[in-house]
């Protein structure tokens, strides 16, 4: 990509009219001519700067998540395995503690799929990305209603009502994973009863909203009077996250000294796990950066040497017809900065379209462009591929005329 970029940059600056200032005139021919540079610098330049902006848009995703957790758009604190007998008195102790905070709750079971369509679930094939879904117990629920942050995409929902067989939603890409559709039979064991239930819809779930969301939910009939336990979320918002982190706490110790034998689980805790990770894999990625900019300089200075005898016969004849240091080094600028400017947009799309792939399809989360970091880094590589470049022909800058004329 990089290498074709280069052809055609040089293809289009020789194609170009004459200007009339010499100077630019003098920076498209050095752009086109034979042994050129700017193959050396579009490569260089774009493949260093596709990782640094990659590397700087993945970590702005990342942070934006954290944010979201600050801004009290997700649920603080996941509370598992209340006691059914304890549901109202917790849900009150929540609603007394985080006055104002959104709960939620739903009731929560245990289960293992056993069978897909009369087959155990060993002899079955599955998807690469859906096995987790039959290693050890997930969570299961029933509800009357579609849930929040679920959408039907395939099948009609049960009546409230509903009292016939025992009916299962299943989250669409687990579906496709098992390779189930509507109207296969599933096999779950819960509370150590086998349930084989036909599924009778699928549903899209955004797992992003980090709320209640389960791969099965069941009809409720399916359970009736059957003992289970309670999930809770709670969410709410704060001045500032010292704040929001001093109410954290104080809710987590209340509800361990009130209730202790429910588990809490602090949402931001398990974000800023990821976030560490996340760290020390940018931090890898950082020395892989610093590594690349040592090549590019390498390769710009390897490039600057072997067409230093065209660009010193340049600087001679254009001495001798009139100009000056400055004049030729404002010509060199406008090449680089030609070059400099045409590898960071490639380097742009490339490196964002990068890190939309990491954040959206492997990470899922949300995609952030960062105009700002962008632009930072845009200006300071081709601030620096000026300066090297400058630097490389200072000393051909610097040659008197006179004896070079006699060499030539």
């Amino acid at each position: 990509l990089l290498r074709g970029a280069a052809w055609l940059t040089m293809r289009i600056a020789r194609a170009l009219p004459r200007p009339r200032d010499a100077r630019l005139r003098l920076a498209l021919a050095n752009i086109w001519r034979p042994k050129s540079l700017t193959p050396a610098l579009v490569i260089s330049i774009g493949l260093t700067q596709t990782l640094l902006v990659a590397l700087a848009l993945v970590e702005g995703a990342i942070h934006n998540e954290l944010a979201r957790a600050d801004a009290g758009e997700i649920p603080n604190f996941f509370f598992i395995d209340i006691p059914k007998p304890q549901a109202q008195a917790f849900g009150d102790f929540l609603a007394n503690e985080a006055q104002g905070a959104r709960i939620e709750h739903v009731p929560m079971m245990r289960g293992r799929i056993i069978a897909v369509k009369n087959a155990p679930v060993e002899k079955i094939a599955v998807a690469e990305d859906q096995k987790w879904v039959l290693e050890g117990d997930r969570g299961v629920t029933f509800s009357a209603s579609v849930p929040a942050n679920s959408t039907l995409v395939e099948g009609d929902w049960w009546p409230k009502d509903y009292s016939g067989p025992p009916l299962v939603s299943l989250e669409q890409k687990v579906a496709e994973g098992l390779g189930v559709a509507i109207g296969d039979d599933i096999k779950v064991n819960v509370l150590g009863r086998d349930v084989a239930a036909k599924v009778a819809n699928l549903r899209k779930v955004d797992w992003r909203s980090y709320a209640i969301n389960f791969v099965m939910v069941f009809s409720p009939n399916v359970f009736a009077g059957a003992p289970y336990n309670e999930l809770f979320t709670v969410a709410y918002g704060a001045p500032s996250v010292a704040a929001r982190d001093a109410k954290d706490a104080r809710l987590a110790r209340e509800a361990a000294k009130r209730f202790p034998t429910i588990v809490s689980v602090r949402v931001k805790d398990a974000l800023a796990a990821i976030d560490k990770i996340a760290g020390q894999l940018a931090l890898a990625a950082r020395a892989a950066a610093g590594l690349a900019i040592v090549t590019a300089v390498l390769a710009l200075a390897s490039a600057l040497a072997s067409g230093q005898r065209a660009r010193l016969h340049d600087a001679v004849v254009l001495k001798t017809l009139g100009a000056t240091r400055v004049w030729l080094a404002a010509a060199y600028a406008l090449e680089f900065a030609i070059v400099g400017l045409v590898a960071s947009l490639i380097a742009l799309a490339a490196g964002a379209g990068a890190a939309y792939a990491m954040t959206t399809m492997l990470m899922k989360v949300d995609f952030a462009f960062l105009p700002g970091t962008v632009a930072l880094i845009t200006l300071a590589t081709l601030a620096i591929t000026i300066a090297l470049g400058l630097a490389g022909t200072w000393r051909t800058l610097s040659r008197r005329p006179g004896p070079e004329l006699r060499e030539l």
